[in-house]
């Protein structure tokens, strides 16, 4: 009995690796090839991506009309900064990605690749950033709105 507990544990570990390590591979993957619009307002976040500086080529959003990809500010949380990137054609959210999210230490890397998905899915159907926050990533979650927050704005939605 002893040993089947300790096998499903291995497994439920290894299981959270795998998938933070492909959902880390697939937001460095779409988050390079993909023009951007950052976030003009000043923020005080000290991230370290290439793209949280002045965009040099990115669509432009024109209110609710507006198409294009838009790049949040980095929020800086406890465990890492986080940052979201949308894309909206015609006014609507048609995807979002995040291309920096909380990476302090493998604990932190693992809940943020379980929780990015819930997050993209419940911004896909709110169309906003007045979503639920993942239970056991607070953080990570409060990050991620924060930053599509301000991708939303700066799309004009």
């Amino acid at each position: 009995m002893r040993a089947r507990a300790v096998l499903g544990g291995v497994l439920s570990s290894v299981a959270v690796l795998v998938i933070g390590w492909q959902v880390g591979g697939q937001t460095a993957t779409t988050a390079s090839p993909q023009t951007s619009t950052s976030d003009t307002s000043g923020s005080t976040g000290t991230g370290t991506s290439a793209t949280s500086g002045p965009a040099s080529s990115g669509s432009t959003g024109t209110g609710s009309t507006g198409s294009g990809t838009f790049l949040g500010s980095v929020a800086q949380t406890r465990y890492g900064p986080v940052q979201v990137q949308i894309v909206v054609s015609d006014g609507v959210i048609t995807d979002v990605t995040a291309p920096q999210l909380t990476d302090a230490d493998g604990r932190s890397v693992a809940i943020s690749a379980q929780a990015a998905p819930v997050l993209r899915q419940e911004a896909l159907q709110a169309q906003s950033a007045d979503i639920q926050a993942v239970s056991g990533a607070t953080f990570t979650s409060e990050g991620y709105t924060t930053s599509l927050q301000s991708a939303i704005d700066q799309a004009g939605l």
